[in-house]
C-alpha cells in the first residue's frame, strides 16, 4: 500500500511541477474548442495535456538556424534542432543537455512515444548519404555531448532517398551534385527534411514514421510540383541501426519504404521543412518555404486530408507517364481556383509540434549578436488552431 501511495504522490508532484512551470512561464489552462477544420475523430480524441508555458526558450547558439522541435510529454522535455546541434531543455527553457559535432544537416525532429527516442532527418549530400538519426533521449544529460563518440546517436540509411536524389534524369551519365540548376534529381529531390510519427496513410492500422523529401526550387521543370512522403515501420529498425561515423558513411537500412505518396502543391523551396500529424483533427500539416513558380499560389502551409484514402493515379508533370498513390489536400483555407489548390499563409517552417488538443507549439527563429558572437535563437510559442484565413494559428496570450 505504501508503494502505491508513493506512486500516487509522485504522479501528483509531477503534475504540480508542470503546472508551476506553466504559471512561471505565463501559461494558462484553455478549454478545448472545435474549429471549422476538425472532424468526428477530433471529438473522440481522449488525450489532453495540463497547462503549458506559452513560451519555451530554446536558447541562442553558435550554430545553424533552428530547423525543428520535438516534445516528450511525459517528461516535460523539449528538443530543438539547430542544423548541426541538438538542444534539450525543460519547460522553463533551462538547458539539460546538447549533442554536437554534426557536419551534415540535422533537420526536423519528432519524439517516438513507443521507444522514448528523438528521431531527426540527417543529410550528408556530398557523400550521397541520407539518414534518420535516432537520439537516446534519456542519455542526453550534459552539454556538448559528441554525436560520434558518446553513443547517444544511431543512424538508419534511407536507400529510396539516395536513389531519387542521385537519379540521372537526362541520361548523360553524370551526377550533377547538390544543385537546383539541373534536370537531375527525380521529383527535384534535394534530400529529406520534414518528418513525423502518425498513422499509416494506407489505413492498415499501424503507426509509421513519415519522411518528406526536400525539393529544389526550379521554375523551369514540371516534375517537381509534388511533396513526396515516405512511410516506414520502425519497429524492426534495430537491426539496421549503426553508430554515426561521418568519415565512413554506412548504408544499413531498409531496401524500400513501406509506402510512397505524392501531394500536389506546386513546387516549393526545399520541400517540406516541418511535417506534423495532428491527432486532434486527423490531418497532416506540411510547413514549407514558399515556391517561386508564378502559376501556383505558393502557400506556406498545406494540410493533407487524413479522412481521405490515397488514390492511385497519375503523378503529374513527369516526362514519362507515372502512376502513384496520391494524397488529397483538405478543402479548407485559402483557395486558388486556377490550380484548385488549398492552403494557408502560416509560420511553422522552423518547428511545429501538435499537442493533439487543438494547441500547437510553433517555432520562432531569430539571429542575435555580431562579429565572432553571432547566435541562432529559437523558441516554442503556444498557439491554437482556429482554421481561419489566412493564418490558422492564433497565439495563446498570457492570462
Amino acid at each position: 500500500m505504501r508503494r502505491h501511495a508513493h506512486a500516487r504522490l509522485a504522479a501528483l508532484l509531477t503534475s504540480l511541477v508542470l503546472m508551476s512551470a506553466a504559471v512561471a512561464a505565463g501559461g494558462t489552462v484553455h478549454a478545448r474548442t472545435l474549429s471549422d477544420d476538425t472532424s468526428a475523430r477530433a471529438r473522440q480524441w481522449p488525450f489532453t495535456l495540463p497547462s503549458l508555458p506559452s513560451v519555451v526558450e530554446g536558447g541562442g547558439w553558435r550554430s545553424g538556424h533552428l530547423q525543428g522541435m520535438a516534445f516528450d510529454r511525459r517528461k516535460g522535455h523539449l528538443y530543438f534542432s539547430f542544423t548541426n546541434l541538438l538542444v534539450k531543455t525543460d519547460l522553463l527553457g533551462r538547458p539539460i543537455g546538447s549533442v554536437t559535432g554534426f557536419t551534415g544537416h540535422l533537420g526536423d525532429l519528432d519524439f517516438n512515444r513507443t521507444d522514448g527516442r528523438v528521431y531527426g532527418s540527417l543529410e550528408y549530400k556530398a557523400a550521397k548519404a541520407f539518414y534518420i538519426a535516432l537520439f537516446d533521449a534519456e542519455r542526453i544529460t550534459r552539454m556538448n555531448m559528441d554525436a560520434q563518440s558518446t553513443g547517444v546517436v544511431s543512424t538508419v540509411h534511407l536507400k529510396e532517398v539516395v536513389e531519387d536524389y542521385t537519379a540521372d534524369m537526362n541520361g548523360d551519365g553524370v551526377f550533377d551534385g547538390n544543385t537546383a540548376n539541373t534536370p537531375d534529381h527525380r521529383y527535384g529531390c534535394s534530400g529529406i527534411d520534414g518528418l513525423a510519427f502518425g498513422p499509416d496513410l494506407d489505413r492498415s492500422g499501424h503507426s509509421r514514421l513519415t519522411v518528406a523529401y526536400g525539393v529544389y526550387s526550379h521554375t523551369g521543370r514540371t516534375d517537381n510540383d509534388h511533396q513526396v512522403l515516405l512511410q516506414y515501420d520502425v519497429r524492426s529498425w534495430r537491426k539496421y541501426e549503426k553508430p554515426l561515423v561521418e568519415s565512413a558513411p554506412h548504408t544499413s537500412g531498409p531496401d524500400s519504404p513501406d509506402g510512397k505518396y505524392f501531394a500536389y502543391t506546386g513546387n516549393t523551396t526545399y520541400g517540406v521543412q516541418n511535417l506534423e500529424y495532428d491527432g486532434y483533427s486527423g490531418n497532416w500539416l506540411m510547413s514549407v518555404y514558399k515556391g517561386k513558380k508564378k502559376t501556383f499560389p505558393n502557400y506556406s502551409l498545406f494540410v493533407i486530408d487524413g479522412g481521405k484514402r490515397p488514390q492511385w493515379g497519375e503523378v503529374r508533370g513527369q516526362e514519362d507517364s507515372e502512376q502513384g498513390w496520391l494524397l488529397s489536400l483538405r478543402p479548407r483555407g485559402l483557395h486558388d481556383e486556377k490550380t484548385g489548390l488549398y492552403g494557408y499563409e502560416a509560420t511553422g517552417q522552423y518547428g511545429l509540434i501538435s499537442l493533439d488538443d487543438s494547441r500547437s507549439y510553433v517555432a520562432e527563429a531569430s539571429t542575435s549578436g555580431s562579429g565572432d558572437d553571432v547566435r541562432q535563437n529559437g523558441r516554442a510559442v503556444l498557439h491554437r488552431w482556429t482554421g481561419q484565413k489566412p493564418n490558422p494559428f492564433a497565439p495563446l496570450q498570457q492570462s
